[in-house]
């Protein structure tokens, strides 16, 4: 399997406040809270069973465009988020100041 790298498209629903994306395998969600001029990534919700860690990396590669386009800044809370801001430490600038992860 061919690793993803391109940013895929996904969906603001803003009435269930979550980003979603269809894949082969189902739907999945990144769940968010907003306050004040901060988003809160709250839950990632894949299918049971769903293993592709690469596909949702992608996923929040794309969300994180989203926030610097929309000049938020991010306050992960899921540990799989967490961890993925962690390995990627371009996007620490998101973060709130005063915020260390």
């Amino acid at each position: 399997m061919e690793p993803i790298e391109t940013i895929m498209e996904i969906k603001d629903n803003t009435f269930a406040r979550q980003f979603e994306t269809i894949t082969p395998e189902g739907l999945i969600s990144v769940e968010y809270s907003f306050q004040e001029k901060k988003i809160f990534l709250t839950k990632i919700n894949t299918p049971e069973g769903f293993e592709n860690q690469e596909l949702i990396n992608t996923l929040l590669k794309s969300i994180m465009e989203i926030v610097i386009e929309k000049k938020f800044k991010l306050m992960p809370i899921h540990p799989k988020i967490v961890l993925f801001i962690k390995k990627n430490p371009r996007y620490k600038e998101l973060l709130p100041p005063g915020i260390r992860i």
